[in-house]
């Protein structure tokens, strides 16, 4: 058991509610921004499901130079910030330096540590000493177990608002695997896990300058997870993915979103209720 966090209106417990971190990869303009978290929350109210918004500002761990990164610190947190007032979901964004931290937190209800940070002990303190809550996105070269030192370090300054996320460890070369038993493992430290479903299908580096994904798994990765306890997924999504600018290959559609969260509800209250 772990002790309720307070996300906007979200209570996360370990019997639930069921919930989601969903949005697109990057910012890639205003008007499409808007109208994933519009979709998100008519999905939210119709499914009485907590959805967070989620995107980045710049994606600073693009596999190319000549990758997109979005829009920058200063006006992806304009958009985020006119997210987070026209539809009343709280939001999400992942920091890569701790001169971001400051900016970020006056408009995020969440701060995400990337993957590849996630080791980054003066990172993971600045985001802890925010007193927001911190989502710890469990490096792609850890195993479950080598996640708690993370934790220890922002419950160190008094922060136990600590949300960590599974998305898949390499296998080899361009590939990841999800090993289940993680999200027990995890669990364990006491604090709730989300697992990434999106990411989790990626192959790193699969193209040569830029990652891809096998989006068909993301379904079956998600109910195994969910199965397994985690008691929310992150899920990527783009209106049309094979002409985003960025984790296009791994990202969902969004009109496939709905039916995949409403299978995982049913499946989370299962789960739950045999417990």
């Amino acid at each position: 058991m772990f002790n309720p966090i307070q996300i906007g209106d979200l209570t996360i417990q370990e019997k639930g509610p069921f919930f989601a971190i969903a949005g697109p990869c990057v910012i890639e303009n205003e008007a499409l921004t808007l109208q994933v978290a519009e979709y998100l929350k008519e999905t939210s109210v119709a499914m009485e499901l907590p959805i967070i918004f989620k995107t980045s500002y710049d994606k600073a761990n693009r596999t190319s130079l000549d990758s997109f990164r979005g829009p920058g610190i200063e006006e992806g947190l304009d958009v985020i910030r006119k997210v987070k007032k026209e539809t009343g979901l709280p939001v999400l964004s992942d920091v890569h330096g701790i001169e971001e931290v400051g900016k970020a937190a006056h408009v995020l209800d969440v701060i995400q540590i990337p993957a590849f940070l996630c080791r980054q002990t003066d990172l993971l303190l600045a985001a802890a000493r925010t007193g927001l809550p911190v989502n710890i996105k469990k490096g792609q070269f850890l195993s479950p177990f080598e996640i708690a030192p993370a934790i220890r370090k922002i419950s160190s300054v008094g922060n136990h608002d600590i949300l960590v996320t599974e998305r898949g460890t390499f296998f080899g070369y361009h590939n990841l695997v999800v090993d289940m038993r993680a999200i027990p493992i995890m669990k364990g430290f006491g604090y709730p896990v989300i697992f990434d479903a999106t990411h989790s299908v990626q192959l790193p580096g699969g193209t040569g300058a830029s990652s891809g994904g096998q989006r068909e798994f993301v379904e079956y990765l998600a109910r195994a997870a969910v199965s397994a306890g985690a008691n929310g997924v992150f899920i990527e999504v783009h209106p049309t993915p094979d002409s985003a600018l960025c984790d296009g290959p791994n990202s969902l559609p969004l009109n496939q979103i709905r039916p995949l969260l409403a299978l995982l509800k049913e499946i989370h209250a299962l789960v739950n209720h045999a417990l």
